[in-house]
């Protein structure tokens, strides 16, 4: 294979064989369980990178199914989202995701810099319960649940929520361990078709784990719940800061 060859071909590793497609990505019937709480202050600011600043005391801690979608198939997330500023406007930055499935997790690494790892969530529902639950290995690190389709949600409300700014800390090392690229990215939801909201009465709770750290950022109090299903395009990110840059 000659220089310009790989210089044509090269989007992701490894290089004749990677592990997910080009995009875009398009997910259809994405299924999201959403519960908002309280946390610690403190606990936000010790997590939440500059320069996002932390918007409120609270985190949305979201189970996201994805029974059908472009390139990386079906496979099960869950993790927590802050709600931040960045130079005023209003948007959430990904701190930590959970799911069970190789391709989204090396896509999600590479192009955008989720901070994804390997476990296994599930939501599933259980007579009139929507329930949410996170295992690492055999250990239990997060268990949520709600009433199953209580009162629907003004569509409005959540389409506005689903177009705000996303953030993410994007970090590659370089071959001695130092960063090689470390920036905060920023990417939207594309073409958003929603088609049903819920809410209902919640609860969740989350375990310590020495790598799966959810319980980092404790439950003080359940602020609302969440239940919708929506088709969309993750749309590829662009550079909000370099770190790097002098």
């Amino acid at each position: 294979m000659k220089i310009e060859d790989v210089r044509r071909t090269a989007y992701s590793m490894p290089l004749t064989n990677p592990s997910f497609p080009p995009g875009p990505y398009r997910f259809f019937d994405r299924e999201y369980f959403i519960i908002t709480y309280k946390t610690d202050p403190e606990a936000l600011a010790a997590v939440v990178p500059e320069p996002l600043e932390v918007a409120e005391p609270v985190v949305k801690y979201e189970f996201i199914r994805m029974p059908d979608s472009t390139g990386f198939g079906d496979y099960t997330e869950t993790g927590q989202v802050i709600p931040v500023r960045f130079k005023g406007e209003l948007g959430a930055y990904t701190h930590a995701m959970y799911l069970d499935d190789e391709a989204p997790i090396a896509g999600g690494r590479e192009l955008w810099g989720f901070p994804k790892k390997l476990a296994r969530p599930k939501i599933e529902i259980e007579s009139d319960v929507l329930v949410g639950s996170l295992h690492y290995g055999s250990v239990l690190c997060a268990s949520a649940t709600m009433g199953y389709k209580h009162r629907k949600v003004d569509h409005d409300t959540v389409l506005n929520a689903m177009k705000a700014p996303n953030f993410i800390l994007k970090i590659i090392p370089h071959v001695d361990g130092t960063p090689r690229i470390c920036e905060l990215v920023r990417f939207h939801l594309d073409d958003v078709v929603l088609k049903e909201a819920w809410t209902g009465p919640a609860a969740l709770g989350l375990f310590p784990h020495a790598l799966c750290d959810v319980a980092r950022l404790p439950v003080r109090e359940v602020i609302s719940a969440l239940h919708y299903k929506a088709d969309l395009t993750l749309g590829l990110g662009s550079v909000a800061f370099d770190y790097m840059a002098k």
